[in-house]
């Protein structure tokens, strides 16, 4: 399979050799991922450590972070930095391809990914259905939060509360403290 192919499947992504590269497929188009900044680490970390304590405490699911494999359609493959997925019925996922259903999805935006994770990304996860879809701006110092339908983003800056269906308690995330850790300025 030529590398140079302009129409890409998620299952031909997914049949790539190894070769230490992160992939998404977006509407067809490989697209190659930059390796990640210290701050966008520390970004992803905290939502991680964050979520991943208040999702496994209310029995909602699985939080996962990239790389991993999320097929959204046949020409959709992404790569989520951060992910919820629901517990529905049964077991956890065996494989990737088991995940049908999104309640979170975060990107922490970088200079190159800027772009695509504000529009192309965004319409994906609103057509795949992904309950919450967020975009954290550590420069800005923000998190637009989107849902299915939006043509807007709810933009939180101080607090971002999160209670997706099936909690009884809402999660309370200190943006300025969290922001302010990825900074640098506190630990």
């Amino acid at each position: 399979m030529p590398l140079l192919h302009t129409d890409w499947t998620a299952a031909q992504a997914i049949a790539l050799p190894d070769d230490d590269n992160r992939y998404e497929v977006l509407d067809g188009e490989l697209v190659m991922m930059p390796p990640p900044t210290w701050a966008h680490q520390v970004a992803v970390e905290q939502f991680y450590l964050l979520l991943h304590a208040y999702v496994r405490e209310h029995a909602l699911g699985w939080v996962k972070l990239s790389p991993s494999t999320v097929v959204l359609s046949e020409r959709r493959l992404v790569q989520p930095d951060v992910f919820v997925v629901p517990r529905g019925e049964g077991a956890a996922p065996r494989d990737w391809s088991d995940i049908t259903a999104l309640l979170l999805a975060v990107e922490v935006l970088s200079p190159s990914t800027a772009r695509r994770d504000r529009w192309q990304k965004r319409h994906m996860y609103q057509a795949f259905g992904a309950a919450e879809y967020w975009i954290v701006d550590t420069n800005a110092r923000l998190v637009e939060r989107w849902r299915p339908g939006d043509e807007r983003p709810e933009v939180c800056s101080d607090t971002l509360t999160w209670a997706p269906a099936g909690s009884r308690a809402t999660l309370s995330i200190d943006l300025t403290q969290l922001l302010a850790v990825v900074a640098g300025e506190c630990e």
